[in-house]
């Protein structure tokens, strides 16, 4: 793959960096409800060497009753000079499911006017499936101010995409399970109803993987997308059960030079419990 410090780069790729003063790391492993496993314990027994744990859950909007919602502005700001995350960091984000809740990350720094950050292509189980260092020591951490600069036009709410949905104005890709998108599957999550937003497509973000958890290449993407009736050229709203695995479309989709693209914070949590809005099943 050729490495961009802006979307995605490579095991080697940081392995070269490591010791980089302005490179910071951050493991932002997460899981969904019901899988028994503790993201915070796991990077406290073994993490990439300088790695800084980034709780999904914990740096959200608090005042939110959908599950981690992109948290205001100020408390992103407090809780990166806490990490000592800040102006002029290159940041590269990995999980240890591979690619899964890292991009969420990559997205929430790009909504936040923060362009040098990368998602590590394979994670965590392809650094540990090379034989590369990993510590249990957490690192020195010194506070560092973070710049804010919103980006508006990166986040839909469900009103936005209710109207994208009604009029057909823009594509709405969902990123879950091609089973939860026609409603055949139960939803993870108790009280919702099961489907997907009417008019939009399916483009699970297992698809857009190799068997190691890496990302397909551009051509290989492209080929999924079109596949499933996006044009990847025009303007794209990514929405998944509770908008993680969207930003996994959305850095798909960067990395095809598309940049008219923006997501569903709220996703399935949201849309599949409004009672106002109408659910469509089935493949379309």
């Amino acid at each position: 793959m050729s490495d961009n410090p802006k979307t995605l780069v490579s095991t080697d790729w940081l392995a070269a960096h490591l010791k980089d003063p302005d490179l910071r790391i951050l493991d932002a492993s997460w899981y969904l409800p019901g899988v028994e496993r503790d993201p915070r314990a796991e990077y406290d027994a073994a993490h990439i060497p300088g790695a800084r744990f980034f709780d999904i859950d914990e740096i959200s909007d608090a005042r939110s009753d959908l599950p981690h919602m992109a948290p205001p502005a100020e408390k992103f700001m407090s809780r990166m000079r806490a990490m000592g995350v800040g102006d002029g960091h290159q940041i590269v984000v990995y999980d240890a499911a591979g690619i899964q809740s890292a991009p969420r990350v990559w997205w929430l720094f790009r909504l936040m006017g923060h362009r040098d950050v990368a998602v590590l292509d394979g994670g965590l189980p392809k650094w540990l499936a090379e034989g590369r260092p990993v510590e249990d020591m957490p690192p020195i951490v010194k506070d560092r101010h973070l710049t804010v600069r919103f980006q508006n036009h990166l986040v839909r709410d469900v009103t936005q995409v209710s109207q994208a949905s009604k009029l057909g104005s823009t594509q709405i890709v969902d990123a879950r399970a091609a089973g939860r998108f026609r409603g055949d599957v139960p939803e993870p999550r108790e009280g919702l109803r099961a489907g997907h937003v009417p008019g939009s497509r399916s483009v699970p973000f297992t698809g857009l993987l190799n068997s190691n958890k890496t990302m397909k290449t551009p051509e290989e993407t492209r080929a999924v997308f079109e596949a499933a009736g996006v044009d990847v050229s025009q303007p794209v709203i990514t929405t998944c059960g509770s908008g993680i695995t969207a930003a996994i479309l959305s850095l798909a989709l960067e990395r095809l030079g598309n940049d008219s693209w923006s997501l569903y914070d709220g996703s399935w949590a949201e849309w599949g419990m409004f009672p106002t809005v109408p659910v469509a099943t089935g493949d379309a």
